[in-house]
């Protein structure tokens, strides 16, 4: 669960309550920065609790060792009850557990789990804290138990060579051996340390303590193994200046050590990293010495190379899974002891007969090494394919697109990113196994229409990429084919559904000259694609930056334009189309900006797609809204808003509508929400159920705006509460212009509101030709140019008053 978290940041008096945690802002794509971790706390959040629902009852919550001056954990079950555990360093008690982890208890269920927080007071930095899981009570004892195995192996393994070793040193005095018993007695007491198996005496030592221990014993073990190597081998082998490095390092990994246990001078984070690039450069060392070593036909280095090299590559893993280049496994941590485990008995038993057992030890890491090397090799290939459809993954992906802008020959390259538009939809409707062959299919259509030259890749749940060298002749080619397979049929369980695909291009060098550069501009592409109906390919235009950068701009100073009571509402009258009376109004929001003027939403509306600046606006829009009702009560007997998906994610959404027209002293039938199909297919159908059904049965009216131009299943107007359908205004300009395709399509929507019993309104009515035909089609309601423009509230009195 580790890399399925959220990070927020806190004030170090801040109240460690579960109703307090879940008021923090969660960021889910970037940690906090460095300077956020020695000041206060830093409180972590499972993004998706459901990853512990198949938990019974009395399971643990695990998390690795780091240090910190508090810890706190807080469980939130769905019935609002939390159970909150906080230990500090000295004082862990009996919350620590083999395999230098810490174990929380949780009670219920993990289907009762809502939310998971951990906290941390002045951690060292989020970096070091790789491990959060969660186990049974069985599986915690079973790995308990293959530690207690491991651990009791690697006491009696290094414990036997110590003491064979201290029974020789005392007749022999040589200086490589008063090394190993240094090393020895380090490596016994880090994996005491480490383990946690010094709890068993002194239960304190856990937690912060442990981990400051683990920095000066670990750095003291390298330091000890550089001088044993450059001590053992035969005199006169090394150079002097190698040996001069060797012993240089091991005090450079003793100043590391010290300096990462007792955080001086350098951030926590920064001096982890220093230890680790000290033990590289050791291990640079050491290896350098063995390749001089066996040039110069050493017998001692083949012992050396015997017990040393399974601790080199393991701690070598463990050095690469800190820099973030491996997962985090426990396999990783119990093969560094056991490979500790083995050196000590491998080194004890070569200086008795090296000889004998030289050989041996020569075939069997030979072997290892094939073993391994076809085991990273098919590891490799795994890691880079999609198991679903079997092209190549996101890491492949990014691979061939960082190797092809490096390529010196410089040869143009195109990227389409795609998009399977409306696959929440087909899951709804084919299954997921349905969904699941459709991109199988979509793969393979893919495959086939890039050719052979190409690199095809998917790269999340709907999302392909495909990458390919570019000539006008090729992009032409892709173009047609990907064109061609668009609205192919998929069958599946006697159900059928057309395919969809939005693409976005962008062609290196000419619209980037950076990978990621490249794929930013791709994705603009592809979000213009979607924007314009779906369905269709996009090349990038420099006008799309533009035109994100004029969105960041409005976004930057919308904050500024609420506190400036910069935004306002016009009001438009929806008329009765035969007695022209105005039934009620829409509230449509303008920006009364200082620089451009009077802005409508076609103008500065993209900025409302990011979640947190558009509910503020749309949060004040509503109350101009409220405000409005409650103020002209006459002239507004009620009105329509429109809402973003934001404002609907589930149930508690809608409770906080209804409060705020509480507030206002506004009945919830003077209001009417519009949402359009795009957000209905788009959201949880579960959480928007339910909050449209609170609304509508409050005395909310529910309206689908713009109905005709998405992709909404009629299965949306069974289930969900809608009281009225909006002709989209495309097919009211289109009355008398298309043939009558638009006529068919109004004639149709409005015999399925009659047939459902919702009001059907026609949108942007402008002649009296298309109110006349609409009111012949049955259209009762109407919204338009024809009826009156939008306006203030104070225009709106007025035409009421004459």
């Amino acid at each position: 669960m580790r890399s399925d978290t959220c990070y927020a940041t806190a004030a170090a008096d801040y109240p460690t309550s579960a109703e307090a945690v879940s008021r923090l802002r969660f960021d889910c794509s970037s940690p906090p920065s460095h300077d956020a971790y020695g000041s206060g706390w830093v409180w972590l959040k499972v993004r998706d609790p459901g990853r512990v629902a198949a938990m019974p009852s009395n399971w643990h919550l695990l998390i690795d060792q780091a240090r910190f001056t508090s810890l706190t954990v807080v469980i939130v079950h769905r019935d609002g009850q939390a159970e909150t555990t906080t230990v500090t360093p000295g004082a862990v008690g009996d919350y620590w557990s083999l395999g230098g982890m810490l174990r929380f208890p949780v009670t219920r269920k993990g289907a009762a789990v809502r939310d998971i927080y951990v906290g941390f007071e002045r951690l060292d930095d989020l970096s070091l804290m790789r491990k959060l899981d969660a186990a049974t009570s069985t599986d915690l004892l079973k790995l308990e138990w293959r530690w207690l195995a491991l651990i009791g192996i690697f006491i009696g393994a290094i414990g036997s060579a110590f003491a064979f070793n201290l029974l020789i040193y005392t007749g022999q005095r040589l200086v490589f051996q008063r090394w190993y018993l240094v090393w020895s007695a380090l490596v016994l007491g880090y994996g005491l340390s480490w383990t946690n198996t010094f709890a068993f005496v002194f239960p304190e030592y856990v937690g912060p303590v442990s981990a400051t221990a683990n920095y000066l014993l670990v750095s003291g073990l390298i330091a000890a193994g550089n001088m044993f190597f450059i001590t053992v081998i035969e005199e006169g082998i090394l150079p002097r200046t190698l040996m001069t490095w060797g012993r240089s390092l091991a005090w450079f990994n003793l100043v590391c050590g010290v300096l990462a246990a007792f955080c001086l001078f350098v951030e926590p984070r920064q001096s982890d990293q220093w230890l680790n690039i000290a033990f590289v450069m050791s291990a640079l060392c050491v290896g350098l010495g063995t390749i001089i070593a066996l040039r110069a036909r050493s017998r001692v280095v083949w012992f050396y190379l015997a017990g040393w090299t399974p601790v080199l590559v393991v701690f070598g893993l463990r050095v690469s899974r800190n820099f973030g280049l491996f997962p985090q496994n426990d396999l990783i941590d119990m093969a560094s002891f056991a490979a500790l485990a083995f050196e000590s008995t491998a080194l004890a038993l070569a200086i008795a007969d090296r000889f004998r057992l030289l050989g041996r030890q020569r075939d069997a890491a030979e072997q290892a090494r094939k073993v391994m090397e076809v085991e990273s090799q098919t590891f490799r290939r795994a890691a880079q394919t999609d198991y679903l459809t079997g092209l190549g993954n996101r890491a492949a992906f990014q691979s061939r697109l960082r190797a092809m802008c490096a390529d010196a020959s410089r040869t143009p390259f195109m990227l389409l990113l795609l998009d399977v538009d409306h696959l929440k939809a087909i899951n709804d409707r084919l299954g997921h196994d349905g969904g699941d062959l459709l991109l199988g299919q979509v793969g393979a259509g893919l495959a086939e229409a890039a050719g052979p030259l190409a690199h095809v890749s998917r790269t999340g749940g709907d999302e392909f990429a495909i990458l390919l060298p570019w000539t006008p002749g090729s992009a032409d080619g892709i173009r047609m084919r990907l064109e061609h397979l668009q609205g192919r049929t998929l069958t599946h369980g006697g159900r059928s559904w057309a395919l969809s695909l939005s693409i976005g291009t962008a062609v290196w060098p000419r619209d980037a000259l950076a990978p990621d550069v490249l794929v930013k501009n791709a994705d603009l592409a592809l979000y213009e694609a979607k924007q314009n109906g779906r369905r269709r390919l996009q090349a990038f235009l420099p006008r799309m930056r533009e035109k994100l950068h004029t969105q960041q701009v409005f976004g930057q100073e919308a904050r500024h334009g609420i506190e400036r009571q910069e935004f306002l509402l016009h009001f438009q009258p929806i008329v009765d189309m035969d007695t022209g009376r105005a039934c009620y109004h829409e509230a449509l929001l303008r920006w009364q900006h200082p620089q451009h003027g009077m802005m409508t939403p076609a103008t500065f509306g993209d900025m409302l797609n990011e979640r947190t600046l558009g509910l503020m606006v749309q949060h004040h829009v509503l109350d101009m809204a409220l405000a409005a009702l409650r103020d002209y009560p006459q002239a507004l007997p009620k009105l329509s808003i429109n809402l973003i998906g934001a404002q609907l994610d589930g149930p508690e959404d809608a409770v906080w509508l209804l409060r705020r027209l509480d507030d206002f002293g506004v009945a919830p039938d003077r209001l009417c929400v519009e949402i359009i199909e795009d957000f209905v297919l788009g959201r949880a159908i579960n959480g928007t159920t339910h909050a449209l059904a609170l609304l509508h049965e409050a005395g909310v009216t529910v309206a689908l705006d713009d109905f005709g131009t998405g992709y909404a299943s009629l299965i949306h107007l069974k289930h969900l509460p809608f009281d009225m359908l909006k002709i989209d205004q495309s097919f009211t300009r289109g009355l008398f212009q298309d043939g009558g395709q638009s006529e068919a399509i109004i004639r149709a929507i409005i015999g399925l509101g009659q047939g459902l019993g919702k009001q059907v309104v026609a949108e942007g009515v402008e002649t009296q030709e298309q109110r006349r035909k609409l009111s012949e089609m049955g259209c009762r309601l109407g919204q338009g140019y024809l009826f009156a423009r939008p306006g203030p509230i104070l225009r709106e009195v007025v035409a009421i008053a004459g």
